[in-house]
């Protein structure tokens, strides 16, 4: 059957607001610094073998290749559901932890391979048992933030929630669920396979990493930063994680 054409009455005013947000979108565009990495040298099968959850497997090889790129440590977040809740949404992760510094610092330092691997090991158990505690509502970032909110109705100035919530996410990430279909299954459709999408850095000077699972042996890695500042660079921050991830595997001699 034929569509119906829909007809808009746009009034000068709105317009010239459409006008100026394509002009600020375009602007933020050209300052998008996007490079998409499709790791196959392995993938979750691989890490199963280690006898390490995928997604607390690659959170660690982030923070290495962080590190690898920036010298330093920084504040990570990574989502996770709290589909546990009526009406729940997300949770924060933070993934940087003690555990994963300390690991990589080894990897760095050039510490005995049983060493490294067991603080690998030990960063891994961290990171998953700080993604249960978020998924089960014991994370802390929706609980401050709340508090937060809670203080501007009351009219109370925090300076600790004020510090704490302006802290800025240098390495924002998040694992996209792949197979969301029976049309995209990668063993039944090997040739459907897609890299997804991902999202922009939540800091000016930081990366937005996304990453997508794609069946046994490919990870799809989108990395983003902005071409503002100098610091950042998406396609030498994917090769720095497929050196990470490769350096991991040879760890495990796998």
């Amino acid at each position: 059957s034929s569509g119906i054409n829909a007809e808009y009455g746009i009034n000068n005013e709105a317009i010239d607001l459409i006008s100026i947000a394509r002009e600020e979108a375009m602007v933020m565009r050209q300052d998008l610094d996007l490079h998409i990495l499709k790791h196959d040298a392995f993938g979750k099968g691989l890490m199963k073998k280690c006898k390490m959850s995928p997604d607390a497997f690659i959170q660690t090889a982030l923070q290495f290749a962080y590190f690898k790129n920036q010298g330093k440590f920084s504040l990570t977040y990574e989502s996770s559901m709290t589909r546990l809740f009526r009406s729940g949404r997300t949770e924060t992760v933070r993934s940087c932890s003690s555990e994963s510094c300390a690991f990589v610092k080894a990897m760095v330092d050039g510490k005995p391979a049983e060493e490294c691997k067991a603080l690998m090991t030990a960063a891994v158990e961290r990171h998953t048992t700080l993604f249960k505690e978020s998924m089960c509502g014991l994370g802390v970032d929706r609980h401050m933030f709340c508090l937060y909110v809670v203080s501007k109705y009351l009219g109370e100035e925090s300076p600790f929630l004020q510090e704490v919530l302006s802290e800025p996410w240098r390495l924002s990430t998040s694992q996209t669920p792949y197979g969301q279909g029976t049309h995209t299954d990668v063993r039944k459709f090997p040739d459907r396979i897609s890299a997804g999408g991902g999202f922009g850095p939540v800091a000016d000077d930081g990366y937005g990493v996304s990453y997508i699972i794609a069946g046994e042996d490919n990870i799809f890695f989108h990395v983003s930063c902005k071409n503002a500042y100098p610091t950042t660079n998406s396609k030498k921050f994917a090769g720095d994680i497929k050196e990470a991830m490769s350096d991991i595997r040879k760890l495990f001699g796998v």
